[in-house]
């Protein structure tokens, strides 16, 4: 199945200020890991993130969600606070 990558507005400006080694190690990630397979690219998340997925790259995390044929990403930060910077960009209830 081939997924298409939609992104929250904002996630633009989460990648702005990152270093530029970075940024390429997440677009490779997102490319070559999750667009083809989300499902085992990322692990789920529990509690009031539940239905969601995350994706490991070194410190930083991916926050997901899939939604029938498409990725949405919601949130690109540092694993020490991108779980509560994700949480007013959840997605409630699928599209």
């Amino acid at each position: 199945m081939t997924y298409r990558l939609v992104y929250h507005p904002l996630v633009a400006k989460d990648i702005e200020d990152l270093p530029e080694n970075i940024k390429d190690r997440l677009q490779g990630a997102i490319e070559k890991r999750l667009a083809p397979d989300p499902v085992r690219a990322g692990r789920p998340l529990k509690q009031s993130l539940a239905g969601h997925r995350k994706m490991r790259v070194g410190d930083y995390r991916v926050i997901y969600r899939v939604l029938g044929d498409a990725i949405m990403v919601l949130k690109i930060g540092h694993r020490k606070d991108v779980y509560t910077k994700v949480k007013p960009r959840l997605i409630s209830k699928p599209v």
